[in-house]
């Protein structure tokens, strides 16, 4: 008898999970309740996969003997309480994926910073010439990756939503950048809950295993005096000297991953990075420790470090007009990432913040918004929480409802030598579909300027 799975979501995670589960033999039935965008419905014609879009097939979805969950649908959706009620296993389409390969995996999570860890680690690795593939939470679905093609390693960045949902999964490599309060909504606004998920990466590793984190984290570092991590530990930091880890001295920072190389550990000048702020030195340092832990040898993890080229819609230069610097930050979705983003600025800053507040404390930014912004204009639909944190700090906050309003705005308040700052803190779901589309209309709107 064929296992009958049903896939809840569409997107490419979705697609990516009926793909590898058709390849498998099982019964696969796709279910979203919004629109399944056309190239995903071709695919799963194409492979005969049958699914159903705006309704949920109650029936159909309560018979499945597994649920491979899209990450974007929350615990206490009605639906999933039946599925658990019914107690039908209900996993992520990484764990699912994972069962198919006996492949290396390096899993990177953290509320900031995992995007570009991620990015950094997969260019190191594919410069080295390892064969190696990255997706998960960016890019490509990892059960796509599994479906398609045989890797020896996989690069995944993971969400604590996937996490959620992983009970097997082994990460070979556990990186941990950083904890910050974020997507409380879904974890009953209660930060432990949030915190516990995101240690889910060290499930199941040994003490062959290895965990990377960042030991300047107060959070990460207070959870991990109360669990037991079995893995070898690398921390990083740029406060401390460490015994074995990544740290900074001065303008330079050392990795070591053994006793044997600590008396001479690989060091590099920070100046050196392709990636300039202090939060890009600690991706870079967690990146150099995993090149070293797979041996890779001294001058490709240099070059890798200093030739990387940073993602699309994080702090990605767009363009200068008359002397005015226009940077698109628009994957900072929280406040943390934009203190990240405002902290890297060495010019004043015309900061364009805005969209759908996930209960923001903006305390935080205060001192750098004080230090560094001239000039708020905000992007969003409802402003006041931003108006209320900063109308003390800067000349003047203008509000726009669009991105090519946010730019034109912004341009005529900027003078030269001032840079352009779209690092929203918020969601874009008010007047956008996703980050990337309110990054891709800022970047046009400054073209046509």
């Amino acid at each position: 008898m064929n296992k009958n799975i049903v896939i809840l979501g569409s997107g490419e995670s979705g697609t990516g999970a009926a793909i590898l589960a058709k390849q498998k033999g099982f019964d696969v039935f796709v279910s979203d309740k919004g629109k399944i965008a056309e190239k995903f419905k071709k695919e799963l014609e194409t492979i005969h996969v049958s699914y159903e879009e705006g309704a949920h097939d109650e029936n159909r979805i309560l018979s499945a003997d597994e649920i491979i969950k899209s990450p974007g649908i929350p615990e206490k959706n009605e639906l999933i309480q039946k599925v658990r009620s019914k107690n039908i296993p209900v996993i992520s389409e990484i764990e699912f994926a994972a069962r198919y390969t006996n492949a290396f995996k390096i899993g990177i999570t953290g509320t900031n910073g995992k995007t570009t860890t991620t990015s950094l680690v997969y260019h190191l690795m594919k410069k080295a010439g390892l064969n190696v593939a990255c997706g998960g939470n960016i890019g490509t679905s990892f059960a796509r990756l599994v479906a398609e093609k045989q890797y020896d390693y996989f690069v995944l960045e993971l969400s604590s939503f996937q996490l959620d949902d992983m009970y097997d999964f082994k990460a070979e490599i556990g990186i941990l950048t950083n904890i910050t309060p974020d997507h409380l909504d879904r974890y009953n606004y209660d930060l432990q809950n949030y915190i516990h998920s995101k240690f889910r990466l060290l499930q199941n590793q040994t003490a062959n295993d290895i965990f990377i984190y960042c030991a300047d984290d107060e959070l990460t570092t207070q959870y991990l005096t109360q669990v037991n991590v079995k893995a070898q530990q690398f921390p990083f930091s740029i406060k401390h000297q460490l015994p074995l880890g990544a740290w900074q001295q001065g303008d330079q920072f050392y990795v070591s991953t053994s006793s044997q190389n600590s008396s001479n550990p690989f060091h590099m000048y920070l100046n050196e990075l392709s990636l300039r702020g202090k939060h890009n030195a600690y991706n870079s340092m967690a990146a150099a420790i995993v090149g070293q832990a797979l041996s890779i040898r001294k001058e490709v993890i240099r070059e890798s470090l200093m030739d990387f080229e940073n993602a699309e819609h994080r702090l990605e230069h767009v363009a200068s007009v008359q002397g005015i610097e226009f940077i698109n930050d628009s994957k900072a979705t929280n406040v943390n990432s934009a203190w990240y983003a405002l902290e890297s600025m060495e010019k004043p800053v015309i900061w364009i913040a805005g969209g759908v507040d996930k209960g923001n404390d903006y305390s935080m930014l205060k001192s750098l918004v004080k230090d560094k912004v001239r000039i708020i204009v905000c992007l969003g639909i409802d402003n006041r929480k931003i108006h209320e944190a900063f109308q003390r700090d800067v000349e003047m906050i203008v509000n726009t409802t669009s991105a090519s309003e946010a730019v034109h705005v912004a341009y005529k308040l900027a003078k030269r030598d001032e840079a352009v700052l779209l690092s929203p803190a918020c969601a874009s779901f008010d007047l956008f579909e996703n980050y990337e589309d309110r990054g891709r209309q800022f970047k046009k709107a400054v073209r046509e300027l």
